[in-house]
């Protein structure tokens, strides 16, 4: 009886190179990206004489702080003032709206009293020009979303380009597949029942010794293997012994979404605005509500370029919802309420109990930037824990860094000695007494 290979390999080859391809196929089609959104028509110009580009950059300079476009804030919403008062009335109540407002005048009386009675700045360097330009701003239209842009990017919706959906190829792509596989099983069948036919013996493959016997077998091989992964295994946990506490990375999520990228990055606040104990107190403190509402009483929302693939504009104005909740103010009446609630941050840096460290020591005294040990804060959408803030890495920085004498009278009898006795011109935290046991344990 003859003898041939095993053609149920060959089948299996066959039926392995066909599942590759489709799959390709497949993700070919699904990867298909659905025709881009109609551009949205320009908003029509403002009905005003003035310059709507130049009237924008005079709010954002002039009016930003107490007035918004289509929300209440200090001030009234002003998009489409012009339609409510007479241009003349508006160049007075810009100029000098307590003048006005003493004169008795019953329009401008109406809006100081309908704003809880605040006084709005006197702007008396505004042309008419300039007035001009900002209404024709507000006198444009609110630009609306694209249309249909609340299906872009949902799986299932898209069409392709001939108009057929991308669900309705995919399931003839998967009809053909189980076809070519059903086929392949009756020729497997036909294959195997002529070689019985004719007398042909399909090869058996030889039993050979399993690969771990073999391995049992050899001594030295064992030997070898024992004892590497020993070595190997005390690395390891040594390793993880040496990890407990070290929480680099740690990034919790927050009670109320606070962006450093926005506030530090985009904004350029200064970390010791926000963080003002961090000058002169051991702690750093975390702001209380009040030093976000110095801001906040006139920022109920952001800008539209605010917004990042992962979080929309509509999300960053939700936190500062939840700013307003918690501190207790109305922003539609332009007061607080009353009603607080607490805000439940939790805890990003934390020392073991027996390390001291002193914020104000070295953000006073050493002149220390906060990215020194917090890292690039200002392009951090969540706050994190950018270093290790183990022993180690405060002992390497002591040893690196050099002692800020200037503006410094208090090291300058130490440091001419300490410097004449090293041989160097400055020092280090190191040379000063930086790695002596009692200065960070006590």
């Amino acid at each position: 009886m003859k003898k041939v290979g095993n053609h149920n390999s060959i089948s299996r080859n066959i039926i392995f190179s066909l599942a590759l391809m489709l799959t390709f196929s497949l993700t070919s089609f699904s990867q298909e990206a659905a025709p881009a959104a109609d551009a949205t028509a320009a908003a029509p110009a403002a009905k005003t004489g003035g310059d709507p580009v130049a009237g924008k950059a005079l709010f954002n300079s002039n009016c930003a702080a107490c007035h918004k476009l289509d929300a209440k804030a200090t001030g009234p919403a002003l998009r489409g003032v012009s339609g409510k008062y007479d241009m003349a009335w508006i160049y007075k109540w810009v100029a000098n709206s307590s003048a006005l407002i003493k004169s008795g005048d019953a329009a401008a009386v109406k809006v100081f009293e309908e704003n809880n009675k605040t006084v709005m700045t006197a702007f008396p360097q505004l042309s008419s020009t300039d007035i001009d330009n900002i209404i024709a701003y507000t006198s444009e239209p609110k630009a609306e979303a694209p249309k249909g842009a609340a299906s872009a990017g949902v799986p299932g919706t898209g069409n392709s380009d001939s108009g057929i959906s991308n669900n309705v190829i995919l399931g003839a792509l998967a009809l053909v597949m189980l076809m070519l596989v059903v086929m392949l099983f009756f020729v497997n069948n036909v294959l195997t029942k002529v070689a019985k036919s004719n007398g042909i013996e399909v090869a058996q493959k030889e039993a050979s010794l399993p690969i771990w016997k073999a391995f049992a077998k050899n001594q030295f091989l064992v030997l070898v293997s024992s004892i590497f992964l020993l070595l190997a295994s005390g690395y390891f946990f040594y390793s993880w012994v040496m990890q407990i506490g070290v929480d680099q990375d740690y990034e919790p999520i927050q009670p109320i979404h606070y962006s450093h990228r926005i506030h530090a990055g985009s904004n350029g606040i200064n970390c010791k605005y926000c963080h003002s104990a961090a000058r002169v107190s051991k702690n750093a403190g975390i702001p209380s509500l009040n030093v976000c509402m110095n801001c906040h009483k006139s920022i109920s929302e952001v800008a539209d370029t605010t917004a990042t693939a992962d979080h929309s504009k509509a999300f960053y104005d939700q936190q500062i919802q939840k700013l307003y909740d918690a501190v207790g103010w109305d922003k539609t009446a332009q007061k607080y309420t009353g009603k607080t609630s607490p805000v439940k941050w939790v805890r990003i840096h934390n020392l073991p109990d027996f390390a001291y460290f002193n914020h104000s020591q070295h953000v006073t005294v050493a002149g220390i930037e906060c990215q020194k040990c917090h890292g690039p804060v200002q392009t951090y959408e969540i706050q994190k824990q950018f270093a290790p803030l183990t022993m180690g890495w405060c002992v390497d920085c002591h040893r690196k860094t050099d002692v800020k004498m200037e503006g410094n009278a208090y090291y300058d009898k130490i440091h001419a000695e300490l410097s004449k006795k090293y041989g160097v011109d400055k020092l280090t935290a190191a040379q000063m007494g930086g790695l002596e046991c009692g200065k960070c344990h006590y």
